[in-house]
């Protein structure tokens, strides 16, 4: 309740971190960097405004969609639950913006993508599919984007 929700455009300024938790619940982190782009009528361009930098985290299935898709350098949309952690540093108190986010996808208005569903959301086709487990499936798509290009994966 009474949760900041925002949706943030900019780029991954660092290459994703992959990790599993000690419960095997899969977790990413990245940073991001939002710049402001605004008209400067005097000189006739384009100009860089204030730069936000956020911290991003994202769990599970999104996770791992991260994992296989996302890297350092690309343009994204991230929306989730935006607030700030405070901490000290040498007596001095100090506070980070960080987002948990709910969804990510890639900036189309900056990039292209080509979309493959994931596997486990389509109908099964033969007795070995239905045999495999979440994890095999998980390992075989990051396998199949590994092996070509980097993908968008859709639920």
């Amino acid at each position: 309740m009474n949760e900041t929700t925002v949706t943030i455009v900019g780029r991954v300024i660092n290459v994703p971190e992959y990790r599993h938790t000690a419960n095997d619940v899969e977790i990413a982190k990245f940073r991001m960097a939002s710049n402001e782009r605004r008209y400067d009528k005097e000189s006739g361009t384009w100009v860089d405004g204030d730069t936000l930098y956020v911290n991003v985290t994202c769990w599970r299935r999104l996770a791992f969609g991260v994992h296989a898709c996302i890297d350092k350098g690309d343009p994204v949309v991230v929306t989730g639950r935006l607030y700030t952690r405070g901490f000290e540093v040498d007596g001095q108190r100090r506070s980070m913006t960080e987002l948990d986010a709910t969804s990510i996808g890639p900036d189309l208005a900056r990039c292209t993508v080509k979309v493959h569903r994931r596997k486990d959301s389509q109908p099964a086709e033969t007795s070995d599919v239905d045999q495999a487990t979440p994890a095999d499936q998980r390992n075989q798509e990051l396998a199949d984007v590994e092996a070509g290009e980097r993908v968008a994966v859709a639920a």
